[in-house]
């Protein structure tokens, strides 16, 4: 079995999208997660520990891709990071928030992959 990835899940407040997030991988063997929000009042708030420690950023937006760079300038090199494109429309354990998580993020992990092990072209 492959090394789990280390996942870093990144929203805003860390009260919905992140924590949903960090609830429905748990127990996926193929990552070990956590959940962090860039707010001053996120019940755990993102600290340069939690980007150093993480091999790949899964932020939910963009905006929160440009804002943990300006908060961690000094992390080099700064871990792989890719936005899933969802929005704070959800709440905490949405339906149709776990399926979006669950699609992106596998996707996610698919081209971390392939990253690490490129196919070879014949």
């Amino acid at each position: 079995m492959a090394i789990p990835i280390k996942v870093l899940f990144v929203c805003g407040r860390n009260k919905r999208r992140s924590p949903t997030a960090e609830r429905v991988f748990r127990s996926d063997r193929r990552m070990i997660v956590r959940a962090v929000g860039l707010g001053e009042t996120s019940p755990r708030r993102v600290k340069e520990a939690d980007v150093a420690w993480a091999d790949l950023v899964l932020p939910m937006e963009r905006k929160n891709a440009i804002r943990l760079k300006v908060m961690f300038p000094g992390i080099d090199p700064f871990p792989e990071v890719e936005i899933l494109d969802i929005h704070d429309d959800y709440t905490f354990m949405d339906k149709k928030l776990v399926e979006i998580l669950k699609e992106t993020v596998d996707a996610a992990l698919e081209r971390y992959r392939e990253t690490l092990h490129p196919a070879s072209e014949d």
